[in-house]
């Protein structure tokens, strides 16, 4: 059996290839990091450490091989060639791709090869639609036909933590990826062509909608605020921020406006949601993994768009009628990282009102809009963590009260 994993990054090497590659296939990684792509070739193995706050312990990914993605023609045959398929390239990335696989799709259909199912894994809102849509543009009509006929495209919830890098953490050796031990691989069951493999912690779901949610709006989202919030103290690491007492309550109580709201749109248990969340914040606490505020913070702009973690959660909150008063928090926070990364912009209200309108396409009077700014004035102002706690939990009461 073979598989192609398209990216040989954290994610590619340091999960969905390893899954591969532990479940009996001989997988070809690509990827255009020449030094990546050459060492792969020579070794034909690679080792993932898994680290926590106990100490590590190595595995060697054996059975593997690489392309060079500039590569066209061995890139096109290897999609051909292939029993199943992943990617995990960075949302950003995904258009220059597009072409080797279309390639690759048109030799397999000339060699009448079965079915591809193509895992993305991708953090993307609707990455299956995005990747369809640039893939068709590329073919012709009856290609169009064939493809909805053969390919499924499967997406999948990567909640796997994996930091950028350090030369400490590689210890000598460039291929080693340092990763947590969470391995669950949650997949869209209803969207994979012909019968589903057989692959280690691969997890079908369906429907799958609530998942892709579960992990933007409840993990992406608590993690962000964490990232957010230790800006604010000046702290490097997410370790640091989340065992911080006033971070871990306003993180917590995010992340439950979330599990709330997600519990009564899709009629899931509250309980198995809450149980996740307590998982995350364990997993969040894991020093070995030296994962940064300002790595996990980062592209604040994406974060803070109307689908993404922050304002999307909170969106969905206010839509199933729950006060998103603290991930209101998260989203201030984020609104000063931004504006501090923007040029031209300097922190003031002025700013913060601009980024909801044009960045977060928030109608500036809307309850919403207020309560991201009314928390981002008491940030502006120095006030203290517990205060923003405090307000976050006026919020709340007042919410409270007008239902009653």
């Amino acid at each position: 059996m073979k598989a192609v994993m398209y990216g040989a990054g954290n994610i590619g090497r340091g999960f969905v290839g390893a899954l591969f590659s532990q479940s009996g296939y001989q997988v070809t990684f690509i990827d255009i990091a020449e030094e990546v792509v050459k060492s792969l070739q020579e070794k034909q193995s690679y080792t993932i450490r898994y680290v926590s706050n106990e100490g590590f312990e190595d595995v060697l990914v054996q059975n593997i091989t690489a392309i060079n993605g500039k590569d066209t023609e061995a890139v096109s045959d290897a999609i051909a060639e292939c029993d199943i398929m992943a990617t995990a390239v960075g949302a950003r990335v995904l258009e220059f791709i597009v072409p080797n696989i279309a390639a690759g799709l048109r030799k397999r259909w000339a060699l009448g090869a079965k079915a591809l199912n193509i895992i993305i894994c991708e953090n993307l809102m609707h990455a299956n639609k995005v990747l369809e849509s640039m893939l068709k543009a590329l073919l012709t009509d009856e290609e169009c036909k064939r493809f909805d006929e053969t390919v499924g495209l499967v997406e999948a919830s990567i909640g796997r933590m994996v930091p950028v890098q350090t030369e400490e953490m590689k210890d000598g050796d460039p291929l080693r990826v340092c990763v947590e031990r969470y391995g669950f691989l949650p997949v869209d069951k209803a969207a994979f062509k012909g019968g589903i493999p057989e692959i280690k912690n691969m997890v079908p779901f369906e429907p799958f909608d609530f998942y892709i949610k579960r992990k933007l709006y409840i993990h992406n989202m608590g993690h962000a605020t964490c990232a957010y919030l230790g800006d604010i103290l000046g702290l490097k690491y997410i370790y640091e921020a989340i065992n911080t007492s006033e971070v871990r309550l306003l993180v917590q109580n995010a992340m439950i406006e979330s599990a709330m709201a997600l519990s009564r749109k899709y009629d899931v248990g509250l309980y198995e949601i809450l149980m996740h969340i307590n998982d995350l914040i364990y997993r969040f606490s894991n020093a070995a993994l030296k994962d940064t505020c300002q790595r996990v913070g980062g592209d604040p702009g994406r974060k803070l768009s109307p689908e993404d973690r922050l304002i999307g959660s909170a969106a969905l909150a206010l839509e199933c009628g729950i006060t998103p008063a603290y991930i209101a928090v998260g989203a201030a926070a984020g609104l000063r990282r931004y504006i501090a990364e923007a040029e031209g912009l300097e922190q003031s209200m002025e700013s913060a009102r601009q980024v909801l309108a044009e960045v977060c396409r928030l109608d500036t009077d809307s309850q919403l809009a207020q309560m991201i700014l009314d928390i981002y004035r008491m940030i502006l102002y120095s006030a203290s963590l517990s205060e923003l706690c405090q307000a976050a939990d006026n919020y709340r009461a007042r919410s409270m009260g007008s239902i009653i």
